[in-house]
């Protein structure tokens, strides 16, 4: 049974699965720490998801869905950086694996290499909108503030009966 014959949920499921440990193996290979391994996977397999949703469901081309895509892929990113309390570069980078135009920059070189100038044109500009789009995205969702952490005083409030000095 290839991806084409098989039902949508059950092919989300497999690509899910498969960007997870594509997004895994890319953290070993970062030298990412253990305890960090499922989280990166799963900030990859979203990524890819939302991906995947949008280029079939939606029909949005491959810079839209990558733009889309990295959103939330970065926010969970910075969200698994605070839990896990590490930098968020090492959820990000693995996580933007699966949506790197890999593909994109190996056909530019072939169409380049053939001397097909319309079609490494083409390819050539898809791939950099594709890169911009994985750019912006996680400039937009990191330069959202987060919430300010309270302090213990103003997290009792002003009228706790605390028997600590003030």
């Amino acid at each position: 049974m290839t991806a084409a014959e098989m039902p949508l949920p059950l092919s989300l499921l497999c690509q899910f699965i498969l960007a997870m440990l594509a997004t895994i193996s890319f953290a070993v290979a970062f030298q990412v720490p253990r305890r960090h391994h499922m989280a990166c996977g799963l900030v990859g397999a979203v990524g890819w998801i939302v991906y995947t949703l949008c280029n079939t469901l939606l029909g949005l081309s491959a810079p839209v869905s990558t733009l889309i895509a990295v959103l939330p892929l970065t926010a969970l990113a910075r969200f698994f950086s605070i839990t896990h309390r590490a930098p968020v570069t090492l959820f990000l980078l693995s996580g933007i694996f699966p949506l790197v135009p890999g593909a994109g920059i190996y056909y530019t070189a072939y169409y380049f290499i053939r001397n097909d100038q319309r079609l490494c044109t083409n390819k050539g500009i898809e791939t950099i909108k594709v890169a911009i789009a994985i750019a912006l995205g996680i400039a937009f969702v990191c330069s959202i503030p987060l919430p300010r952490r309270l302090s213990r005083q103003q997290y009792r409030g002003p009228n706790s009966s605390d028997s600590s000095p003030q």
